[in-house]
C-alpha cells in the first residue's frame, strides 16, 4: 500500500521477535522439547550401531541382557521423541496463534487511529486481506521458524560430526553435495520470496473487487450487470491463478531439486561406502550406522524445505502488516491537547484554506465565518464547492491548509480528537447501520445508554411507531447495512443516535436529499427538533429544504460568496438564485 495521501511514517519499527515476549515460558518450553526430540533422533542410531557392531559378538547370554537394556532406552527415547513432538505441536501453534491475534488485534487498532485521507486512498478489499488472510500464515512462521531452526542446527551439526566420526572422506562427499544444495537453495528462495510478494499483491486486489461488487450488488442487479460482474471478476481470478502459477514454478523447480540432492547424497553415500567396504576400509556397521545418519543429516533439509513455502506466505504477510503499521495518523493529539469542556458550540472559521493531500487543487479559500453558539446555518452550493470539506474541518476529520478552525475560541488542533469528536454529532446522506437489531444501532450514539435513554431517542426521532411495527421490535435484526429497512427508516434511526449522543454541534450532511417527500417530511421535523439550541450546520442540495433558514452561505471556488435568508438572496439575483431557478 506504501506512503498514501500523504500518510508519515513511522519513526521506528517493532521487530518481529516483540511478538514473543508475552509467551517466552511458552516459547522456552517449546525450544527445549525440540532440543531433545533432536538429541533423541540422533542418539537411537549411535546405540543401534553399538549394538550391530559390538553387542552382537557378545556371546548370547552376554548379548541378549544388553540388548534388552539398550532397546529399552531406545523406547525410552521414542517416548520422549513422543512427548516432546506433541508439546511442540500443541503449545507451539498456540503460540502461534496467540502472537497472530495479538498481530490483528494491533492492526485493527491502528486502522481506527488512521485518518480520512488515508481511507480516501484506501481500498476496503486490500485492508481485509491484511487483517485477515495476510496473518493467518504468520501462525506458521512464528511457531515453525524458531522451532525448525533449532532442530534443523542440531541435528544437521550433531549428524555431520558422528558422520566425521564414522569416516571422514564420506561425510566430507555428503557435505560436498550439501553445499551445492543449499546454493541451488538460495538462488530459488529469491525467486520464490519475490513471486510470493506478488500473489499477495494480485489476491488483495481480488479481495477488494469482490468486496466492491458484493457491496453494490442492488445497484449491479438494478442495472442487469451480472455478466459485467463475473467478466471482471474472472479477470483479476485469472491475474491470481497466473500469479500463483509463477510461485509454483520457482517452488517445484526448487522442492524437486532439493529432494534430488537429498536422495542422491544417499545414493553416493551408499556406492562410496560399499567401495570402501570392498577394499576393506570399513566395517558393515559402521556403513548402516552411516547410512542412518545421512537419513538424520537430509531430515532437517527437508524440513527446512517444507517450510520455506509457509516462510515465504508467512513473511510476506508480515512485511505488509509492517507496512500499514509504518504509516502513522496524519491526525493526533498533540502533546499539550486538552479536553473540550462545558461546550457551547461557537464556531468560528479564521481564514481558512483547504486542499487534499494528494491534490493541489484548492477546496476552500481563505474562508472566514462565525457561527454563534445555537445558530442554524445552511450551506449550499455547486458540486465541489466545498460544502462538505468545510465541515468536515470541524471534527478534524482533515485539517486545514493554513488558518484555524475554533470552538468557543479554542483551536480544534489542540483539543483532544474523541473530546472533540464527542461534541460533534453527523447526520450522512449516506446512512451506514451495522449488522444487529435496531437497539444496538441507536445505542452505538452513547453505548452505556439504558433502554429506556434509547426508547426515548428514538421518539425523539419520529423512529418508534416504525420500530413497534417491526417483528421484534427494538429486538429486530436489521441486516447488513440495515437492509431490511427503508430509506427514511434508516435515517431516522442514525438521527436517534445523534439524540443520543446529545452533541451541542451538529452537522447534517445532505440528510433528506435521498428521500421521497412524505420521508422527507418526518425526517425533516425529526431533524428540526434534533436541531433545537444546538449549533447546527446543514448542507444541502435540494434548496426547498433551508427555505426557512434565517442564514443562509452559498459556497463557490472562491469561498463563501453570498450569504443572507432565502428571499434576501433571491433578491440579489446571483449564485443562489441561480441554483434555485435550475431546481425548479
Amino acid at each position: 500500500m506504501g506512503k498514501k495521501g500523504g500518510q508519515k511514517k513511522g519513526p521506528g519499527e517493532k521487530t518481529i521477535f516483540s511478538y514473543y515476549k508475552p509467551y517466552k515460558k511458552l516459547f522456552f518450553g517449546d525450544m527445549a522439547c525440540a532440543f531433545l526430540e533432536a538429541m533423541a533422533t540422533l542418539i537411537i542410531p549411535l546405540i543401534i550401531r553399538h549394538i550391530t557392531g559390538g553387542v552382537v559378538e557378545k556371546p548370547l547370554t552376554e548379548a541378549l541382557p544388553e540388548i534388552y537394556q539398550l532397546g529399552a532406552v531406545m523406547i525410552g527415547l521414542c517416548l520422549v521423541q513422543l512427548v516432546c513432538q506433541w508439546y511442540t505441536v500443541y503449545f507451539g501453534h498456540m503460540v502461534g496463534t496467540m502472537q497472530e491475534r495479538d498481530m490483528r488485534s494491533e492492526l485493527y487498532e491502528h486502522l481506527q487511529k488512521l485518518s480520512f485521507t488515508f481511507y480516501d486512498n484506501a481500498k476496503v478489499g486490500s485492508l481485509l486481506s491484511r487483517v485477515t488472510s495476510d496473518l493467518f500464515e504468520l501462525t506458521e512462521l512464528l511457531h515453525h521458524g524458531p522451532e525448525d531452526v533449532v532442530i534443523s542446527i542440531i541435528k544437521i551439526i550433531g549428524a555431520f560430526v558422528i558422520l566425521w566420526m564414522i569416516n571422514g572422506r564420506l561425510a566430507l562427499v555428503s557435505l560436498l553435495m550439501l553445499v551445492l544444495m543449499l546454493v541451488i537453495a538460495v538462488y530459488f528462495n529469491g525467486k520464490m520470496k519475490k513471486a510470493f510478494a506478488e500473489r499477495r499483491e494480485v489476491l488483495a486486489d481480488m479481495n477488494g473487487q469482490l468486496e466492491d461488487s458484493l457491496a453494490g450488488i442492488r445497484v449491479v442487479k438494478s442495472f442487469a450487470n451480472e455478466d459485467r460482474e463475473i467478466e471482471n471478476f474472472e479477470k483479476q481470478n485469472s491475474r491470481y491463478v497466473e500469479a500463483k502459477r509463477r510461485s509454483y514454478v520457482y517452488m517445484s523447480t526448487y522442492q524437486s531439486s532439493m529432494n534430488f540432492f537429498s536422495t542422491l547424497i544417499t545414493v553416493v553415500s551408499v556406492i562410496a561406502g560399499a567401495a570402501m567396504m570392498a577394499w576393506g576400509g570399513l566395517s558393515a556397521a559402521d556403513l548402516v550406522a552411516f547410512i542412518l545418519y545421512i537419513n538424520n543429516f537430509i531430515e532437517p533439509v527437508k524440513r527446512l524445505i517444507n517450510f520455506t513455502e509457509t516462510f515465504q506466505s508467512g513473511w510476506s504477510g508480515y512485511a505488509r502488516f509492517r507496512e500499514v503499521m509504518a504509516i502513522c495518523p496524519d491526525i493526533t493529539d498533540s502533546p499539550e491537547a486538552k479536553p473540550l469542556r462545558d461546550c457551547r458550540g461557537d464556531v468560528q472559521f479564521s481564514h481558512v484554506s483547504f486542499h487534499y493531500a494528494d491534490h493541489n487543487e484548492t477546496v476552500l479559500k481563505d474562508v472566514n465565518l462565525h457561527v454563534g453558539a445555537g445558530e442554524y446555518v445552511a450551506l449550499c452550493g455547486s458540486s465541489g464547492a466545498g460544502k462538505t470539506t468545510l465541515c468536515s474541518l470541524i471534527p478534524r476529520f482533515y485539517d486545514v491548509t493554513e488558518g484555524a478552525v475554533l470552538i468557543d475560541g479554542q483551536d480544534v488542533r489542540g483539543l483532544q480528537l474523541k473530546s472533540l469528536r464527542s461534541h460533534i454529532g453527523i447526520v450522512q446522506q449516506d446512512v451506514y447501520l451495522f449488522a444487529g437489531t435496531v437497539m444496538d444501532n441507536i445505542r452505538y450514539g452513547k453505548p452505556d445508554a439504558t433502554d429506556e435513554e434509547c426508547i426515548a431517542a428514538a421518539k425523539a426521532a419520529n423512529a418508534h411507531s416504525f420500530i413497534m411495527e417491526l417483528p421484534k421490535g427494538y429486538d429486530t435484526d436489521i441486516g447488513q447495512r440495515g437492509v431490511k429497512l427503508s430509506g427514511g427508516q434508516k435515517q431516522r434511526l442514525s438521527i436517534a443516535r445523534v439524540f443520543l449522543k446529545n452533541p451541542p454541534v451538529l452537522i447534517f450532511d445532505e440528510a433528506t436529499s435521498a428521500l421521497d417527500n412524505e420521508s422527507e417530511r418526518v425526517v425533516q421535523e425529526s431533524l428540526e427538533r434534533l436541531s433545537r439550541n444546538r449549533t447546527t450546520f446543514v448542507i444541502a442540495h435540494r434548496l426547498s429544504t433551508i427555505r426557512n433558514a434565517k442564514r443562509i452561505l452559498v459556497l463557490t471556488e472562491e469561498g463563501i460568496a453570498e450569504e443572507g435568508t432565502h428571499e434576501e438572496l433571491l433578491r440579489k439575483n446571483g449564485v443562489y438564485a441561480a441554483l434555485y431557478h435550475a431546481g425548479h
